[in-house]
């Protein structure tokens, strides 16, 4: 997903997104311009309407995303965690992959009451959520280049060695390191601010440096979450594509249904967000939108597309995981143990109840008697 939540809630008559390139609900940071003067251009662009769609579509969406994504990602942590060894950097990609895309997730609540109440869960929360959004997003789209890396160095034979070893470790924490300082602006300039009775969980640069590091953190964060990615991801996976397809007839299909499956979700979900925020930096950097009907119109393209790219987060486990043969073995048989465990207990629960019905017969009848 982007690298930026969708935030809810800036007023209807709000200066902000008209003049200063901030959008309502769904911003890219939403770090604002103080320069203006609000007296001159306070009543220029009502956005109740947009308001009300985020209001009722944001919420809807935020759930299926969080129970399909819970479900998933948690069931891939918990696969590795306790059936499947970690014997290949893929793995330990995967599981990255999945504990990012599960702290992404949580963060989906906050947001939801945001969209719906403004934000009333305090400065820290605010900080906190921010900076959480931005550094699992950025981690999640850095370890989908490293697993595309991996498989390319295996298909060529570029290493010999596909165990995890301490190069995988190395390399994760890196992509945390490097997800973390892309999360500081968030953490460190979002605050709470009110307008009009509602509280905004927005980024505010000082005036002085206000278009300079917005624009700046912008290019940083399509370059890290989108472009280097892509790249990184087309090279490989056409690489492997061409390693398939010299590979036997019978492997063949399989192999490259899943290599247009990754690459095309990846693409579907993610292109459409990204050529709406390089848009928006755009007229960052240009005053190209001069028009409040298409300020309005590129509000709701932000979080339309923002939460289809977050989805790919539900998307990751299916992909990655559960379309190998192997992980999905280890899912039937944590299935198998889990309904083993599951019958084993009944079972217990049933003789202990039977014999104490026996028990408390045998005394009724001496009782009666």
């Amino acid at each position: 997903m982007s690298q930026n939540k969708d935030k809810s809630a800036m007023e209807d008559e709000d200066v902000y997104d008209y003049y200063q390139n901030s959008y309502y609900n769904g911003t890219d940071s939403d770090y604002r311009n103080y320069s203006i003067n609000y007296d001159d251009y306070y009543h220029i662009c009502q956005k109740d309407n947009v308001r009300r769609f985020a209001k009722y579509f944001l919420p809807v969406f935020y759930a299926v995303t969080l129970i399909i994504g819970l479900a998933g990602n948690s069931l891939v942590v918990a696969v590795y965690t306790y059936y499947k060894k970690l014997k290949s950097k893929t793995d330990l990609y995967i599981l990255n992959l999945a504990i990012a895309d599960l702290l992404l997730l949580i963060t989906l609540p906050f947001w939801t009451v945001y969209a719906i109440h403004g934000w009333i869960l305090g400065v820290a929360m605010c900080k906190i959520s921010s900076a959480l959004f931005v550094m699992n997003f950025s981690a999640g789209m850095l370890f989908l280049a490293c697993i595309s890396v991996d498989r390319y160095l295996a298909v060529s034979k570029v290493t010999s060695s596909p165990a995890v070893g301490s190069k995988g470790k190395v390399v994760c924490v890196c992509v945390w390191a490097a997800a973390i300082l892309l999360s500081v602006p968030d953490f460190v300039f979002t605050s709470v601010h009110g307008t009009e009775g509602r509280e905004l969980c927005i980024s505010v640069f000082p005036l002085h440096m206000a278009r300079s590091a917005k624009a700046t953190i912008q290019i940083f964060e399509i370059l890290m979450g989108f472009a280097i990615p892509s790249l990184v991801m087309l090279y490989c996976y056409s690489a492997v594509a061409k390693a398939v397809c010299r590979a036997p007839s019978g492997k063949k299909r399989g192999a490259l249904r899943v290599l247009l499956a990754v690459v095309g979700v990846f693409f579907l979900t993610q292109l459409p967000y990204n050529t709406v925020r390089f848009c928006r930096l755009l007229d960052l950097l240009h005053t190209l939108i001069s028009e409040c009907d298409s300020s309005k119109r590129m509000d709701i393209a932000i979080q339309v597309t923002e939460t289809i790219a977050l989805f790919h987060s539900c998307l990751n486990p299916i992909l990655y995981a559960f379309m190998g043969a192997s992980f999905k073995g280890y899912i039937l048989r944590a299935v198998k143990e889990y309904s083993y465990h599951r019958r084993h207990r009944n079972t217990s629960i049933a003789l202990e109840c039977s014999f104490n019905s026996l028990s408390q017969s045998e005394h009724t009848s001496s009782f009666t008697i």
